[in-house]
């Protein structure tokens, strides 16, 4: 999986289309991804000693990772990621659009 914690993608497909934030967690024996703001759900929680509140609360649900792409930090567009071998033999992932190395 390419994308990893942190990165800044936008979504692609679904509902949120067109929406960028921040990725939190990343889930990848089953391809998806939990993106800051995105894909919100609704779910009731019920009352307990860590939330005496109890309610309807809001959170993300994941999205699958093909429905977004990395945000170049360069170009601020959408851009695929590559994969390229340093001289000391590590590997680093590649903007496509802009062709420079993204911070890990």
């Amino acid at each position: 999986m390419r994308i990893k914690k942190g990165d800044q993608v936008r979504v692609m497909a679904g509902n949120d289309r067109g929406k960028e934030g921040k990725v939190l967690k990343v889930f990848p024996e089953t391809n998806r991804v939990i993106v800051e703001k995105i894909n919100l759900i609704k779910r009731h929680q019920r009352r307990t000693q860590t939330s005496p509140q109890g309610g309807i609360i809001e959170k993300e649900a994941a999205i699958h990772v093909s429905n977004v792409m990395l945000v170049c930090p360069n170009t601020k567009k959408p851009t695929r990621i590559g994969k390229e071998i340093l001289s000391d033999g590590s590997r680093a992932r590649v903007s496509k659009k802009s062709g420079e190395m993204l911070n890990d």
